[in-house]
Protein backbone atom coordinates (compact mmCIF):
# COMPACT_ATOMS: atom_id res chain seq x y z
CA UNK A 1 0.00 0.00 0.00
CA UNK A 2 1.15 3.51 -0.69
CA UNK A 3 2.82 5.30 2.15
CA UNK A 4 0.52 8.16 3.19
CA UNK A 5 2.45 9.64 2.58
CA UNK A 6 14.65 19.68 21.15
CA UNK A 7 16.56 22.23 22.74
CA UNK A 8 18.11 25.50 21.49
CA UNK A 9 21.41 27.23 22.33
CA UNK A 10 22.01 30.86 23.23
CA UNK A 11 24.58 33.22 21.70
CA UNK A 12 28.16 31.92 21.46
CA UNK A 13 30.90 33.17 23.85
CA UNK A 14 33.65 32.23 26.33
CA UNK A 15 32.96 29.47 28.85
CA UNK A 16 35.64 30.63 31.34
CA UNK A 17 34.54 31.77 34.81
CA UNK A 18 35.46 35.17 36.29
CA UNK A 19 37.83 33.43 38.73
CA UNK A 20 39.69 31.83 35.84
CA UNK A 21 40.10 35.22 34.20
CA UNK A 22 41.34 36.87 37.45
CA UNK A 23 44.03 34.28 38.37
CA UNK A 24 46.16 33.02 35.49
CA UNK A 25 47.48 29.49 35.88
CA UNK A 26 51.15 29.04 36.96
CA UNK A 27 53.76 26.25 36.69
CA UNK A 28 55.20 24.46 39.71
CA UNK A 29 58.08 26.97 39.60
CA UNK A 30 55.59 29.82 39.94
CA UNK A 31 56.01 31.10 36.42
CA UNK A 32 52.83 31.83 34.40
CA UNK A 33 51.76 29.17 31.95
CA UNK A 34 52.57 30.37 28.45
CA UNK A 35 49.58 31.81 26.68
CA UNK A 36 47.93 29.49 24.19
CA UNK A 37 48.14 30.49 20.57
CA UNK A 38 45.23 32.75 19.54
CA UNK A 39 43.83 30.09 17.18
CA UNK A 40 43.76 27.54 19.99
CA UNK A 41 42.03 29.94 22.38
CA UNK A 42 39.31 30.52 19.78
CA UNK A 43 38.68 26.81 19.38
CA UNK A 44 36.42 26.57 22.41
CA UNK A 45 33.76 29.11 21.30
CA UNK A 46 33.97 27.77 17.74
CA UNK A 47 33.35 24.27 19.07
CA UNK A 48 30.36 25.58 20.97
CA UNK A 49 29.10 27.28 17.82
CA UNK A 50 29.42 23.97 16.01
CA UNK A 51 27.49 22.27 18.81
CA UNK A 52 24.79 24.95 18.64
CA UNK A 53 24.60 24.59 14.86
CA UNK A 54 24.11 20.87 15.27
CA UNK A 55 21.46 21.45 17.95
CA UNK A 56 19.66 23.91 15.67
CA UNK A 57 19.77 21.38 12.86
CA UNK A 58 18.28 18.74 15.15
CA UNK A 59 15.59 21.17 16.24
CA UNK A 60 14.79 22.06 12.62
CA UNK A 61 14.65 18.37 11.72
CA UNK A 62 12.29 17.69 14.62
CA UNK A 63 10.10 20.61 13.56
CA UNK A 64 10.05 19.40 9.94
CA UNK A 65 9.13 15.89 11.11
CA UNK A 66 6.25 17.26 13.17
CA UNK A 67 5.01 19.43 10.29
CA UNK A 68 5.16 16.41 7.97
CA UNK A 69 2.47 14.84 10.14
CA UNK A 70 0.11 17.79 9.62
CA UNK A 71 -2.03 17.84 6.46
CA UNK A 72 -3.85 21.03 5.47
CA UNK A 73 -6.06 21.56 2.41
CA UNK A 74 -8.93 23.66 1.10
CA UNK A 75 -12.25 21.83 0.86
CA UNK A 76 -13.56 20.95 -2.58
CA UNK A 77 -16.89 19.51 -3.75
CA UNK A 78 -16.06 19.17 -7.45
CA UNK A 79 -17.19 15.96 -9.17
CA UNK A 80 -16.29 16.68 -12.82
CA UNK A 81 -13.37 14.22 -12.93
CA UNK A 82 -15.57 11.21 -12.15
CA UNK A 83 -18.28 12.26 -14.61
CA UNK A 84 -15.75 12.77 -17.38
CA UNK A 85 -14.07 9.41 -16.72
CA UNK A 86 -17.47 7.75 -16.86
CA UNK A 87 -18.09 9.24 -20.30
CA UNK A 88 -14.63 8.30 -21.59
CA UNK A 89 -14.99 4.68 -20.47
CA UNK A 90 -18.48 4.57 -21.95
CA UNK A 91 -16.97 5.58 -25.29
CA UNK A 92 -14.36 2.84 -25.04
CA UNK A 93 -11.33 4.99 -24.22
CA UNK A 94 -9.08 5.34 -21.18
CA UNK A 95 -9.40 8.75 -19.47
CA UNK A 96 -6.31 10.94 -19.65
CA UNK A 97 -4.38 10.40 -16.39
CA UNK A 98 -3.99 14.16 -15.86
CA UNK A 99 -7.78 14.44 -15.62
CA UNK A 100 -8.10 11.89 -12.84
CA UNK A 101 -8.59 13.45 -9.39
CA UNK A 102 -9.29 10.81 -6.71
CA UNK A 103 -11.13 13.16 -4.36
CA UNK A 104 -13.71 13.91 -7.07
CA UNK A 105 -14.37 10.20 -7.51
CA UNK A 106 -14.96 9.80 -3.77
CA UNK A 107 -17.06 12.96 -3.43
CA UNK A 108 -19.37 11.75 -6.21
CA UNK A 109 -20.79 9.13 -3.84
CA UNK A 110 -23.36 9.65 -1.10
CA UNK A 111 -22.31 9.53 2.54
CA UNK A 112 -24.16 8.89 5.77
CA UNK A 113 -22.46 11.51 7.95
CA UNK A 114 -24.77 13.16 10.47
CA UNK A 115 -25.82 16.74 9.73
CA UNK A 116 -25.07 19.53 12.21
CA UNK A 117 -27.93 21.07 14.12
CA UNK A 118 -27.01 24.56 12.93
CA UNK A 119 -24.75 26.15 10.36
CA UNK A 120 -21.21 24.93 9.94
CA UNK A 121 -20.00 21.33 9.85
CA UNK A 122 -20.10 18.03 11.61
CA UNK A 123 -16.76 16.22 11.65
CA UNK A 124 -16.59 12.44 11.25
CA UNK A 125 -13.33 10.49 11.57
CA UNK A 126 -12.98 6.73 11.22
CA UNK A 127 -10.77 4.20 9.47
CA UNK A 128 -9.77 0.60 9.00
CA UNK A 129 -6.67 -1.51 8.72
CA UNK A 130 -5.69 -2.58 5.24
CA UNK A 131 -4.26 -6.03 4.46
CA UNK A 132 -0.92 -5.99 6.30
CA UNK A 133 -0.68 -5.07 9.97
CA UNK A 134 1.11 -1.74 9.58
CA UNK A 135 -1.13 0.06 7.07
CA UNK A 136 -4.54 1.65 7.43
CA UNK A 137 -6.92 4.05 5.73
CA UNK A 138 -8.24 7.01 7.71
CA UNK A 139 -11.37 8.81 6.54
CA UNK A 140 -12.25 12.40 7.43
CA UNK A 141 -15.86 13.27 6.61
CA UNK A 142 -17.43 16.73 6.81
CA UNK A 143 -21.06 17.66 6.27
CA UNK A 144 -23.21 20.78 6.27
CA UNK A 145 -26.88 21.12 7.14
CA UNK A 146 -29.30 20.59 4.29
CA UNK A 147 -31.78 23.14 3.00
CA UNK A 148 -35.34 23.29 1.76
CA UNK A 149 -35.44 25.05 -1.61
CA UNK A 150 -38.57 26.90 -0.52
CA UNK A 151 -36.82 28.29 2.57
CA UNK A 152 -33.60 29.50 0.92
CA UNK A 153 -32.72 33.10 0.20
CA UNK A 154 -33.42 34.45 -3.32
CA UNK A 155 -30.81 33.94 -6.04
CA UNK A 156 -29.51 36.04 -8.90
CA UNK A 157 -28.08 33.66 -11.52
CA UNK A 158 -26.19 34.80 -14.61
CA UNK A 159 -25.87 32.03 -17.20
CA UNK A 160 -22.84 32.42 -19.47
CA UNK A 161 -23.33 30.04 -22.38
CA UNK A 162 -20.68 28.96 -24.88
CA UNK A 163 -22.17 28.98 -28.40
CA UNK A 164 -18.86 28.68 -30.28
CA UNK A 165 -18.30 26.24 -33.13
CA UNK A 166 -16.97 23.55 -30.80
CA UNK A 167 -20.43 23.40 -29.21
CA UNK A 168 -21.81 22.07 -32.50
CA UNK A 169 -21.04 18.48 -31.43
CA UNK A 170 -24.25 16.50 -31.65
CA UNK A 171 -26.38 17.04 -28.60
CA UNK A 172 -23.96 19.42 -26.85
CA UNK A 173 -25.76 22.78 -27.10
CA UNK A 174 -29.13 21.01 -27.14
CA UNK A 175 -28.27 19.49 -23.75
CA UNK A 176 -27.35 22.93 -22.38
CA UNK A 177 -30.57 24.50 -23.63
CA UNK A 178 -32.71 21.69 -22.26
CA UNK A 179 -30.96 22.00 -18.89
CA UNK A 180 -31.57 25.75 -18.73
CA UNK A 181 -35.24 25.35 -19.58
CA UNK A 182 -35.54 22.80 -16.78
CA UNK A 183 -33.81 25.04 -14.24
CA UNK A 184 -35.85 28.12 -15.12
CA UNK A 185 -39.00 26.12 -14.39
CA UNK A 186 -37.53 24.95 -11.05
CA UNK A 187 -36.49 28.35 -9.66
CA UNK A 188 -38.59 30.32 -7.18
CA UNK A 189 -40.54 33.55 -7.90
CA UNK A 190 -38.04 35.63 -5.88
CA UNK A 191 -35.12 34.54 -8.07
CA UNK A 192 -33.75 36.43 -11.08
CA UNK A 193 -31.88 35.24 -14.17
CA UNK A 194 -29.79 36.82 -16.91
CA UNK A 195 -28.41 35.05 -19.98
CA UNK A 196 -25.15 35.86 -21.77
CA UNK A 197 -23.99 34.05 -24.94
CA UNK A 198 -20.41 34.13 -26.20
CA UNK A 199 -18.47 33.01 -29.27
CA UNK A 200 -16.10 35.51 -30.95
CA UNK A 201 -17.70 38.18 -28.77
CA UNK A 202 -20.18 38.19 -25.91
CA UNK A 203 -23.81 39.29 -26.04
CA UNK A 204 -26.35 39.78 -23.26
CA UNK A 205 -29.51 38.05 -24.52
CA UNK A 206 -31.56 39.09 -21.52
CA UNK A 207 -30.52 41.28 -18.55
CA UNK A 208 -31.31 40.30 -14.96
CA UNK A 209 -35.00 39.37 -15.13
CA UNK A 210 -37.41 38.22 -12.39
CA UNK A 211 -38.78 34.69 -12.64
CA UNK A 212 -42.22 36.20 -13.01
CA UNK A 213 -41.16 36.80 -16.65
CA UNK A 214 -40.36 33.15 -17.41
CA UNK A 215 -41.53 33.40 -21.05
CA UNK A 216 -38.82 36.01 -21.76
CA UNK A 217 -36.17 33.78 -20.19
CA UNK A 218 -37.27 30.71 -22.13
CA UNK A 219 -37.25 32.77 -25.32
CA UNK A 220 -33.66 33.88 -24.64
CA UNK A 221 -32.58 30.27 -24.20
CA UNK A 222 -34.27 29.32 -27.46
CA UNK A 223 -32.20 31.98 -29.30
CA UNK A 224 -28.91 30.26 -28.40
CA UNK A 225 -27.26 29.13 -31.65
CA UNK A 226 -23.78 27.90 -32.58
CA UNK A 227 -21.40 30.35 -34.28
CA UNK A 228 -17.75 31.50 -34.30
CA UNK A 229 -14.80 30.92 -31.97
CA UNK A 230 -14.46 30.66 -28.18
CA UNK A 231 -13.73 33.98 -26.47
CA UNK A 232 -14.14 32.63 -22.95
CA UNK A 233 -12.72 35.77 -21.35
CA UNK A 234 -15.30 38.00 -23.07
CA UNK A 235 -18.12 35.73 -21.96
CA UNK A 236 -17.02 35.65 -18.33
CA UNK A 237 -16.31 39.37 -18.12
CA UNK A 238 -19.72 40.22 -19.59
CA UNK A 239 -21.41 37.73 -17.28
CA UNK A 240 -19.69 39.11 -14.20
CA UNK A 241 -20.54 42.65 -15.25
CA UNK A 242 -24.20 41.66 -15.45
CA UNK A 243 -24.02 39.96 -12.06
CA UNK A 244 -22.23 42.91 -10.44
CA UNK A 245 -24.62 45.51 -11.87
CA UNK A 246 -27.61 43.60 -10.48
CA UNK A 247 -25.92 42.55 -7.20
CA UNK A 248 -28.31 42.09 -4.27
CA UNK A 249 -26.64 41.85 -0.82
CA UNK A 250 -29.54 39.80 0.55
CA UNK A 251 -29.42 37.31 -2.34
CA UNK A 252 -27.04 34.60 -3.52
CA UNK A 253 -25.21 36.02 -6.54
CA UNK A 254 -23.72 33.43 -8.89
CA UNK A 255 -22.38 33.10 -12.42
CA UNK A 256 -22.98 29.72 -14.09
CA UNK A 257 -20.60 28.99 -16.97
CA UNK A 258 -21.70 26.31 -19.45
CA UNK A 259 -18.87 25.48 -21.83
CA UNK A 260 -16.42 22.89 -23.11
CA UNK A 261 -13.63 25.10 -21.72
CA UNK A 262 -11.70 25.26 -25.01
CA UNK A 263 -10.74 28.95 -25.08
CA UNK A 264 -9.11 30.01 -28.37
CA UNK A 265 -9.80 33.75 -28.66
CA UNK A 266 -9.37 36.80 -26.45
CA UNK A 267 -7.12 36.28 -23.43
CA UNK A 268 -6.37 32.57 -23.68
CA UNK A 269 -3.56 32.64 -21.10
CA UNK A 270 -5.15 31.01 -18.09
CA UNK A 271 -3.74 33.35 -15.47
CA UNK A 272 -5.34 36.41 -17.07
CA UNK A 273 -8.76 34.73 -16.96
CA UNK A 274 -8.25 33.31 -13.46
CA UNK A 275 -7.26 36.72 -12.09
CA UNK A 276 -10.50 38.27 -13.37
CA UNK A 277 -12.55 35.47 -11.84
CA UNK A 278 -10.78 35.81 -8.48
CA UNK A 279 -11.39 39.55 -8.47
CA UNK A 280 -15.15 39.08 -8.82
CA UNK A 281 -15.19 36.26 -6.26
CA UNK A 282 -13.85 38.80 -3.78
CA UNK A 283 -17.06 40.76 -4.40
CA UNK A 284 -19.15 37.74 -3.32
CA UNK A 285 -20.15 36.67 -6.83
CA UNK A 286 -19.43 32.92 -6.94
CA UNK A 287 -18.99 30.64 -9.95
CA UNK A 288 -20.30 27.25 -10.99
CA UNK A 289 -18.68 25.67 -14.07
CA UNK A 290 -20.68 23.08 -16.00
CA UNK A 291 -18.54 21.18 -18.49
CA UNK A 292 -19.91 19.54 -21.62
CA UNK A 293 -18.48 17.81 -24.67
CA UNK A 294 -16.15 14.99 -25.60
CA UNK A 295 -13.24 17.41 -26.03
CA UNK A 296 -13.27 19.25 -22.75
CA UNK A 297 -10.91 21.77 -21.14
CA UNK A 298 -11.09 20.03 -17.79
CA UNK A 299 -8.14 21.69 -16.08
CA UNK A 300 -9.18 25.22 -17.01
CA UNK A 301 -12.78 24.67 -15.90
CA UNK A 302 -11.61 23.24 -12.57
CA UNK A 303 -9.21 26.12 -11.97
CA UNK A 304 -11.94 28.63 -12.85
CA UNK A 305 -14.21 27.05 -10.24
CA UNK A 306 -11.47 27.04 -7.60
CA UNK A 307 -10.56 30.67 -8.18
CA UNK A 308 -14.21 31.68 -8.47
CA UNK A 309 -15.16 30.29 -5.04
CA UNK A 310 -17.37 27.68 -6.64
CA UNK A 311 -17.53 24.13 -7.94
CA UNK A 312 -16.97 22.25 -11.20
CA UNK A 313 -19.34 19.62 -12.56
CA UNK A 314 -19.52 17.79 -15.87
CA UNK A 315 -22.60 16.51 -17.69
CA UNK A 316 -22.89 14.37 -20.81
CA UNK A 317 -26.39 12.89 -20.57
CA UNK A 318 -29.91 14.12 -19.90
CA UNK A 319 -29.91 12.15 -16.64
CA UNK A 320 -26.77 13.88 -15.40
CA UNK A 321 -28.07 17.28 -16.48
CA UNK A 322 -31.37 16.71 -14.69
CA UNK A 323 -29.51 15.76 -11.50
CA UNK A 324 -27.41 18.94 -11.62
CA UNK A 325 -30.03 21.46 -12.79
CA UNK A 326 -33.31 20.06 -11.47
CA UNK A 327 -32.11 18.53 -8.19
CA UNK A 328 -28.72 19.83 -7.05
CA UNK A 329 -28.58 23.46 -8.15
CA UNK A 330 -32.00 24.71 -6.92
CA UNK A 331 -31.39 23.39 -3.38
CA UNK A 332 -27.69 24.29 -3.12
CA UNK A 333 -27.64 27.79 -4.54
CA UNK A 334 -26.89 29.45 -1.21
CA UNK A 335 -23.75 28.88 0.86
CA UNK A 336 -23.20 27.37 4.28
CA UNK A 337 -19.48 28.18 4.54
CA UNK A 338 -16.87 30.35 2.86
CA UNK A 339 -13.13 29.64 2.64
CA UNK A 340 -13.49 26.29 4.36
CA UNK A 341 -10.26 24.37 5.11
CA UNK A 342 -9.40 21.14 6.86
CA UNK A 343 -6.34 20.28 8.91
CA UNK A 344 -5.51 16.77 10.08
CA UNK A 345 -2.78 16.38 12.69
CA UNK A 346 -1.38 12.85 13.00
CA UNK A 347 0.29 11.66 16.19
CA UNK A 348 3.98 11.09 15.30
CA UNK A 349 4.35 8.49 18.06
CA UNK A 350 1.62 6.45 16.34
CA UNK A 351 1.94 7.32 12.65
CA UNK A 352 5.17 6.73 10.77
CA UNK A 353 3.93 8.37 7.56
CA UNK A 354 0.71 9.53 5.92
CA UNK A 355 -0.49 10.56 2.47
CA UNK A 356 -3.63 12.44 1.48
CA UNK A 357 -5.30 10.85 -1.56
CA UNK A 358 -6.12 13.65 -3.97
CA UNK A 359 -6.67 17.38 -3.33
CA UNK A 360 -3.29 17.89 -5.03
CA UNK A 361 -3.98 21.48 -6.06
CA UNK A 362 -5.80 22.33 -2.82
CA UNK A 363 -2.99 21.54 -0.38
CA UNK A 364 -1.58 24.46 1.63
CA UNK A 365 1.05 24.97 4.36
CA UNK A 366 0.03 24.30 7.94
CA UNK A 367 0.24 27.99 8.84
CA UNK A 368 -2.36 28.78 6.17
CA UNK A 369 -5.09 27.02 8.15
CA UNK A 370 -5.89 29.93 10.48
CA UNK A 371 -4.85 32.59 7.99
CA UNK A 372 -8.30 33.83 6.98
CA UNK A 373 -6.87 35.69 4.01
CA UNK A 374 -5.97 32.34 2.40
CA UNK A 375 -8.54 31.02 -0.05
CA UNK A 376 -10.52 27.95 0.95
CA UNK A 377 -13.55 26.18 -0.49
CA UNK A 378 -17.16 27.37 -0.67
CA UNK A 379 -19.61 24.75 0.58
CA UNK A 380 -23.37 24.71 0.09
CA UNK A 381 -26.21 23.13 2.08
CA UNK A 382 -26.20 19.36 2.58
CA UNK A 383 -22.77 18.86 1.02
CA UNK A 384 -20.49 16.07 2.21
CA UNK A 385 -16.72 16.32 1.74
CA UNK A 386 -14.55 13.23 2.22
CA UNK A 387 -10.78 12.97 2.49
CA UNK A 388 -8.95 9.63 2.63
CA UNK A 389 -5.46 9.12 4.03
CA UNK A 390 -3.20 6.16 3.52
CA UNK A 391 -1.35 5.71 6.83
CA UNK A 392 1.61 3.60 7.92
CA UNK A 393 1.35 2.83 11.63
CA UNK A 394 4.22 2.26 14.02
CA UNK A 395 4.30 -1.34 15.29
CA UNK A 396 2.29 -1.81 18.47
CA UNK A 397 1.28 1.88 18.63
CA UNK A 398 -1.74 2.82 20.75
CA UNK A 399 -3.53 6.01 21.73
CA UNK A 400 -4.78 8.94 19.66
CA UNK A 401 -4.08 8.48 15.96
CA UNK A 402 -5.21 11.82 14.52
CA UNK A 403 -7.30 14.90 15.10
CA UNK A 404 -9.26 16.54 12.27
CA UNK A 405 -10.33 20.19 12.41
CA UNK A 406 -12.38 22.16 9.91
CA UNK A 407 -12.32 25.98 9.84
CA UNK A 408 -14.71 28.16 7.87
CA UNK A 409 -16.17 31.64 7.69
CA UNK A 410 -19.85 32.51 7.97
CA UNK A 411 -21.17 33.39 4.47
CA UNK A 412 -22.44 36.86 5.42
CA UNK A 413 -20.37 38.06 8.39
CA UNK A 414 -17.08 36.28 7.58
CA UNK A 415 -16.83 35.35 11.27
CA UNK A 416 -14.50 32.31 11.60
CA UNK A 417 -15.47 29.11 13.38
CA UNK A 418 -13.99 25.64 13.89
CA UNK A 419 -15.07 22.10 14.72
CA UNK A 420 -12.86 19.11 15.56
CA UNK A 421 -12.91 15.37 16.21
CA UNK A 422 -10.21 12.80 16.91
CA UNK A 423 -9.82 9.05 16.44
CA UNK A 424 -7.77 6.48 18.38
CA UNK A 425 -5.89 3.52 16.96
CA UNK A 426 -8.22 1.16 18.82
CA UNK A 427 -11.20 2.64 16.94
CA UNK A 428 -9.92 1.45 13.56
CA UNK A 429 -11.89 -1.43 12.09
CA UNK A 430 -9.62 -4.50 12.16
CA UNK A 431 -10.17 -5.21 8.45
CA UNK A 432 -11.31 -2.86 5.70
CA UNK A 433 -13.14 -5.56 3.72
CA UNK A 434 -14.76 -7.44 6.59
CA UNK A 435 -15.47 -5.09 9.48
CA UNK A 436 -15.46 -1.54 8.10
CA UNK A 437 -18.66 0.46 7.37
CA UNK A 438 -20.01 -0.10 3.87
CA UNK A 439 -19.67 3.55 2.89
CA UNK A 440 -16.02 3.58 3.94
CA UNK A 441 -15.41 0.51 1.78
CA UNK A 442 -17.11 2.21 -1.19
CA UNK A 443 -14.91 5.27 -0.69
CA UNK A 444 -11.77 3.12 -0.71
CA UNK A 445 -12.85 1.30 -3.89
CA UNK A 446 -13.67 4.61 -5.63
CA UNK A 447 -10.33 6.15 -4.63
CA UNK A 448 -8.36 3.04 -5.57
CA UNK A 449 -10.11 2.92 -8.95
CA UNK A 450 -9.12 6.53 -9.62
CA UNK A 451 -5.53 5.97 -8.54
CA UNK A 452 -5.32 2.86 -10.74
CA UNK A 453 -6.57 4.72 -13.80
CA UNK A 454 -4.06 7.48 -13.13
CA UNK A 455 -1.02 5.42 -12.06
CA UNK A 456 -1.87 1.85 -13.18
CA UNK A 457 -1.46 0.61 -9.60
CA UNK A 458 -3.29 1.24 -6.34
CA UNK A 459 -2.50 -0.18 -2.92
CA UNK A 460 -1.66 -3.54 -4.49
CA UNK A 461 -5.26 -3.84 -5.75
CA UNK A 462 -5.94 -4.56 -9.43
CA UNK A 463 -9.12 -4.06 -11.43
CA UNK A 464 -10.45 -7.65 -11.00
CA UNK A 465 -10.20 -7.36 -7.21
CA UNK A 466 -11.73 -3.86 -7.19
CA UNK A 467 -14.57 -5.14 -9.39
CA UNK A 468 -15.30 -7.98 -6.96
CA UNK A 469 -15.47 -5.56 -4.04
CA UNK A 470 -17.67 -3.13 -5.98
CA UNK A 471 -20.17 -5.86 -6.93
CA UNK A 472 -20.34 -7.09 -3.34
CA UNK A 473 -20.83 -3.58 -2.02
CA UNK A 474 -23.52 -2.79 -4.61
CA UNK A 475 -25.69 -5.51 -3.08
CA UNK A 476 -25.28 -4.33 0.50
CA UNK A 477 -25.38 -0.58 -0.21
CA UNK A 478 -28.49 -0.81 -2.45
CA UNK A 479 -27.19 2.28 -4.23
CA UNK A 480 -27.40 2.60 -8.04
CA UNK A 481 -24.20 4.67 -7.99
CA UNK A 482 -22.26 1.75 -6.50
CA UNK A 483 -23.71 -0.61 -9.09
CA UNK A 484 -22.57 1.83 -11.79
CA UNK A 485 -19.10 1.91 -10.21
CA UNK A 486 -18.88 -1.87 -10.55
CA UNK A 487 -19.86 -1.61 -14.23
CA UNK A 488 -17.28 1.12 -14.82
CA UNK A 489 -14.53 -1.01 -13.31
CA UNK A 490 -15.52 -3.89 -15.60
CA UNK A 491 -15.55 -1.46 -18.52
CA UNK A 492 -12.05 -0.26 -17.60
CA UNK A 493 -10.85 -3.87 -17.66
CA UNK A 494 -12.16 -4.24 -21.20
CA UNK A 495 -10.73 -0.90 -22.38
CA UNK A 496 -7.35 -1.18 -20.64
Amino acid sequence: MLALAACGGGPGGSTESSADRAAPARTEAGRPVPAQPRATRRARPEAKARRETAADAEQDAARDAAEAQISTFALDVDTASYSYARRALGEGRWPEPARIRPEEFVNSFGQDYAEPAGDGFTVHVDGARMPGSDTAVVRVGLRTRGSDAAARRPADLTFVVDVSGSMAETGRLDLVKESLHTLIDQLAPGDRVSVVAFSDTAETLVPMTPLTARPDLHAAVDRLAVQGGTNLEAGLVTGYQQASAAFRPAATNRVVLLSDGLANQGATAWQAILDRVKEYAGRQVTLLTVGVGRDYGDELMEQLADNGDGAAVYVSTREEAAKVFAERLPTTIELRARDAKAQVAFNPSVVESQQLLGYDNRVMPADGFRDDTRDGGEIGPGHAVTALYSVRLRPGATGQLAQATVRWQAPDTRAPAEASRSVDVDALAPSIWDKAPVRLQVDVVAAAFAVFMRDRQAFGLDLPVLGEHARRLAESAEDPMVSELARLIDRARAVG
